[in-house]
């Protein structure tokens, strides 16, 4: 059994709420995931980068009504990660 750890990447605030929130749902939309985290565009995309660069989330656009859709979701890596990364900060405050 992998023993849980502290996750630089998901740890910064906006990152550990879109995981939390993910964590929950298959996949969400991203313009919902912005009004919920009440960030911008622009700041929801680098946070999203960043878990994707290690293999935390992807993407997946399609259109719909014309209009291009962003809809993003936690790889199994991602789901696993922020899972051990709450473990260890139950441990840490425990």
């Amino acid at each position: 059994m992998k023993t849980p750890r502290f996750d630089n990447i998901i740890h910064a605030p906006n990152r550990l709420q879109i995981c939390a929130f993910l964590a929950l749902l298959d996949e969400a939309e991203f313009q919902l995931l912005r009004d919920e985290l009440a960030v911008s565009d622009s700041v929801l995309s680098k946070h999203i980068k960043q878990l994707e660069k290690v293999g935390y989330l992807k993407q997946r656009k399609s259109t719909v009504n014309g209009r291009q859709r962003t809809w993003v979701y936690l790889t199994g890596e991602g789901r696993q990660a922020f899972k051990d990364h709450v473990k260890e900060l139950k441990r840490i405050v425990g």
